[in-house]
């Protein structure tokens, strides 16, 4: 892994007060080496023979996002997708686009939506995240 990016994934974890682990670090570090977000397959898949079991790639997963710097989309039947929380607000991430032809995801962060107010008392948002579907210009293209 890039020394640079390792250093990174340290001061986050250090930043968070977690502790800073070698699964935890090359999870953080591919998290942190792609601009789309990840399942914990891909994660895998990314880190090679040096991957932690899935098991311990989730329960990273879910200590990142309970302590807030790791988001978690859900992007695609059954599967979540993590993405640093770097490009998000902590009360809405950015939307993403996935294309109905190619699968492709693309995120957004650029392109704000206003959080919708609920009808009725009682609600409470923790956040709000937006997924469009539809086909991107290469597929679009394609006719």
């Amino acid at each position: 892994m890039n020394p640079r990016i390792t250093r990174k994934s340290e001061q986050l974890l250090a930043s968070f007060k977690m502790r800073k682990t070698g699964p935890r670090i090359a999870v953080l570090g591919v998290l942190s080496g792609t601009r789309k977000p990840q399942t914990a397959e891909q994660i895998a898949s990314k880190l090679g023979g040096k991957a932690p079991d899935k098991v311990t790639i989730y329960r990273n997963l879910a200590s990142f996002v309970n302590a807030g710097f790791v988001h978690k989309a859900y992007l695609e039947a059954r599967k979540w997708h993590f993405e640093l929380a770097n490009r998000c607000t902590e009360q809405q991430c950015h939307p993403h686009f996935v294309c109905s032809s190619c699968g492709r995801t693309r995120c957004l962060p650029e392109v704000l939506s206003p959080p919708l107010k609920l009808m009725g008392k009682g609600f409470v948002v923790y956040r709000q995240q937006i997924k469009l579907e539809g086909l991107c210009p290469s597929c679009s293209a394609k006719g």
